[in-house]
């Protein structure tokens, strides 16, 4: 319960809050569009923009479809094996790809998969005299598939694990399994979990950067905004960027649009492990199968992981620790993170007591449209990805030449609208428990304005806004893609060091920095779950 002075604050700094939005997006999609007027096509353009189109569309389609191939076969495994020991480990496990960052999970996989890594030494001892190659079409889907497979199952589980108990009694008492099972009980309750997670999965690997940056292997290999980025940073061609960057943007419109009506899955990580009896599952030597496919996903997820720890603790981390580019591309990453945490928490909040505030008043036609557009202003950051707005104020900024302030509050802002959807996610429920448990209480006494949000709002919504900082300090801290274009000797960070120490070979430094990049990151995420999970909010 709001007062109607209160009322009239929240709308206006909602509308303040989507302005600033509005204009971080539309001034560098502006400059591409003025950009593209005076750009050419020519018949050759033509072409590279078609082929660079159709490989990005291609490895999009076949990672999505690898990922659900497996993710629908293990997660029915997790399913029919709701107990056994260390499954809320692996749980865990899937969790951890989700915020790691795609640098460091690029070095993991090129030690395991890499033409010296563990799997082509394997294959080496079993005859194969082609190794495996870790770059071009194969490492990427091989990536996209590491952060997906996870992401995928997380969200189809908990499909399965919500149907009642008498599904499966009564499957079990008509002799019903194998296939038939599966067609008749199973692919109906998981099949529209199924296809958000392909949409979602769909634009994830079709809006991809850094691990087709590290993993493309050539020009052969490279997606839309890799070009962009190629475009800008190393041919200088303006034209060219800003037509990959409209195709690009038109791309996604067009997923978010059909993500839009496929609806969107259960939250991933609802599901801990459960205790539903499952009568239709065999046991004895028939659990093999099962057993098997969980400790290969298992396997899977968590081998490249190891291998960024091992070969991070045999570099010469002390050395690392004592070099003074480590500790300002370190301080610069924080505070970098920490500003875009404090814009994106900021914008969060006024967006979510705005969409509040218009929401209580559903006759009116403008705060109806506020509540509309408040509420979509998190989805309206995804339409256009970190490289193609980085690339319109490269362009506004005339390459950030010589300059200092303006880049680095590019890279904030950027970081800042990219965590924007994950910090709305938890502050909205936080927000609406507050307003519902203590709003008539504060009214009732007289506890408004500022002094209300001093004493009673912030206070108790605390934890979320905590989560949610956290939350966008990790996601920045290992961001490629904002400092991609602007990355210099003056702007260095961690993920820009990684890649600079993986582009001149530098393997040893390169793991060192990994672990330590990687275990701040992780850190960051466990305190942001141990602090979602005290306030009983989901930030993914």
């Amino acid at each position: 319960m709001l007062t109607r002075a209160e009322h009239r604050a929240s709308r206006m700094a909602g509308l303040a809050a989507l302005m600033a939005i509005g204009l971080a997006l539309a001034v560098p999609v502006t400059v591409l569009l003025s950009h593209g007027g005076a750009s050419d096509l020519s018949s050759s353009q033509s072409n590279y923009l078609v082929r660079i189109t159709r490989f990005t569309l291609l490895q999009a389609g076949l990672s999505t479809l690898l990922s659900l191939v497996f993710a629908v076969p293990l997660a029915r495994a997790l399913a029919r094996r709701p107990a056994f020991l260390g499954r809320r480990w692996l749980l865990n496990l899937f969790a951890v790809p989700l915020g790691l960052p795609p640098l460091v999970a690029a070095l993991g996989l090129i030690e395991v998969w890499g033409r010296n890594g563990v799997a082509n030494k394997g294959l080496g001892l079993l005859g194969a005299e082609t190794p495996f190659s870790i770059y071009g079409l194969s490492g990427i889907l091989l990536a996209h598939v590491f952060f997906n497979l996870p992401l995928a199952v997380r969200l189809i589980l908990p499909a399965l694990e919500r149907l009642p108990p008498e599904y499966w009694k009564t499957a079990a008492n008509l002799g019903m399994g194998g296939f038939s099972l599966f067609r008749r009980v199973e692919w109906p309750a998981m099949r529209r979990s199924a296809a958000s997670a392909a949409g979602l999965v769909f634009m994830l690997c079709a809006t991809s950067f850094t691990l087709v940056l590290v993993l493309g292997g050539g020009p052969a290999a490279t997606t839309l905004e890799v070009a962009i980025y190629q475009s800008l940073r190393f041919d200088f061609n303006p034209g060219r960027a800003v037509l990959l960057s409209l195709i690009q943007i038109s791309m996604t419109l067009i997923v978010m649009l059909a993500l839009k009506f496929i609806g969107t899955p259960a939250e991933a990580g609802e599901t801990k492990g459960g205790g539903t009896s499952r009568p239709d599952v065999p046991g004895g030597l028939q659990i093999l199968p099962d057993v098997v496919l969980i400790g290969l996903g298992g396997l899977f997820v968590s081998a490249p992981m190891a291998a960024v720890i091992v070969s991070g603790l045999s570099a010469d981390l002390s050395r690392l620790l004592t070099d003074t580019l480590f500790w300002r591309a370190a301080g610069t990453s924080l505070a970098i993170g920490v500003a875009a945490a404090a814009v994106s928490v900021l914008l969060a909040a006024f967006l979510v007591r705005a969409r509040y505030s218009a929401g209580q008043r559903p006759g009116s036609p403008a705060l109806g449209l506020l509540a509309g557009l408040s509420g979509a202003a998190g989805s309206l950051t995804l339409l256009v990805p970190p490289v193609v707005l980085g690339a319109g104020w490269f362009l506004l900024l005339g390459g950030g030449t010589g300059q200092l302030l303006a880049p680095l509050m590019v890279i904030v802002l950027i970081n800042a609208l990219m965590a924007l959807p994950f910090v709305m996610r938890v502050l909205e429920p936080a927000h609406q428990s507050t307003l519902e448990r203590n709003g008539r209480l504060a009214v009732s006494l007289g506890v408004v304005g500022r002094h209300r949000l001093r004493q009673v709002d912030i206070p108790a919504m605390l934890p979320a806004l905590a989560t949610g900082f956290v939350f966008a300090v990790a996601l920045s801290l290992g961001d490629l893609g904002a400092i991609a274009l602007f990355g210099s000797d003056r702007i260095v960070t961690l993920p820009w060091l990684l890649y600079q120490k993986l582009g001149s070979y530098r393997t040893a430094d390169a793991a060192g920095l990994a672990l330590l990049l990687g275990a701040i990151t992780m850190a960051l995420m466990i305190v942001a779950e141990k602090l979602g999970t005290r306030n009983g909010s989901m930030y993914r």
